[in-house]
């Protein structure tokens, strides 16, 4: 049984960083695609970076509203997904998300609120 435990959400004001963290158990960790999706009050879920590897290389894809400000890696060693997040605005405030690429898989969110 896969499980996903985020941590790292808090209050920032706008134009800070706040890095988040996601620990992968119950599957072979370096065998996932993982992603970051993200929740707004009153807003639909949107993915907001996602990483696979192959071969040892990592290949990421953003959401055009954070690339250049937020980065997603994975440390396979330590089982645990991040995501840096910088120059941080108001709209990035939301429940953000862990989730295995195929989507079967979710953490319970972290809050991040910008102001």
């Amino acid at each position: 049984h896969v499980q996903l435990v985020e941590s790292g959400g808090g209050s920032v004001q706008s134009g800070g960083s706040m890095r988040l963290s996601c620990v992968v158990s119950g599957g072979r960790f370096s065998d996932f695609a993982l992603a970051w999706f993200r929740q707004a009050p009153g807003k639909e879920r949107e993915g907001v970076a996602y990483i696979d590897q192959d071969a040892g290389t990592d290949y990421t894809y953003y959401l055009d509203s954070v690339k250049g400000r937020f980065t997603i890696s994975r440390d396979n060693a330590k089982n645990t997904l991040y995501l840096q997040t910088d120059s941080l605005k108001t709209e990035d405030t939301a429940v953000y998300y862990c989730v295995t690429g195929d989507g079967n898989y979710w953490g319970q969110g972290t809050q991040v609120t910008v102001s």
